[in-house]
């Protein structure tokens, strides 16, 4: 596993674990169909409204929390193209903001050559399932791939952990676990500034 995540010692009670590729690759998608749809420039996702809305989907309550985002991506992804900011290194990773519901603070690790992002993804999860004073787990895996999504429900399955809250993240309803599901379209549409009447009309 990547050392760097290893050796990281403090773990907030709330964690957003995200499969950075794919979801950029999702909101690209979205943007697309959804200019098409309602006829106008969709301007690329505001992160920070992003995790936002990810952090309330996973039972986070205003107040003075902390988040810890972790983004798994591979190596030759070096930024979110359709978030802002995107750029892992000079804008993400390392940095932290803080709103009405707590401080996030981002970390973006890309995937070691011999792993692919998938398998990482799975290490770092299994890790995050073993840490005691973790609360709330919010996890954002490509659930498109079905080795992928079940070797996420196959870990959750395991950690069978009564402390822990954990919600999955999907486009649509996936078979079932010992978790929440949510739909990640919702959150993406907000940071995109979607709204529904838009949709309706």
């Amino acid at each position: 596993m990547n050392n760097e995540l290893n050796n990281e010692v403090k773990w907030s009670e709330n964690i957003v674990l995200v499969d950075a590729d794919y979801v950029d690759n999702v909101t690209f998608n979205l943007i697309v169909n959804f200019e098409r749809m309602i006829g106008r420039r969709i301007p690329q996702a505001d992160i920070a409204k992003w995790l936002d809305c990810i952090a309330l989907d996973g039972g986070i309550r205003e107040g003075e929390n902390e988040i810890q985002v972790i983004l798994i991506h591979s190596k030759d992804k070096q930024q979110m193209n359709n978030f802002v900011p995107g750029n892992y290194v000079n804008d993400l990773s390392g940095k932290a903001f803080k709103d009405h519901l707590g401080e996030f603070t981002i970390n973006a690790y890309q995937a070691e050559e011999y792993a692919k992002t998938n398998d990482f993804f799975s290490e770092v999860l299994e890790l995050i399932c073993t840490q005691k004073g973790i609360k709330r787990v919010m996890v954002i895996p490509n659930a498109e791939d079905a080795y992928i999504y079940n070797k996420v429900r196959e870990t959750l399955r395991q950690a069978d952990d009564e402390d822990k809250r954990i919600t999955v993240f999907a486009m649509q309803p996936q078979a079932g676990g010992n978790y929440r599901q949510e739909i990640l379209g919702y959150s993406l549409m907000a940071a995109l500034g979607i709204k529904a009447d838009e949709i309706k009309e």
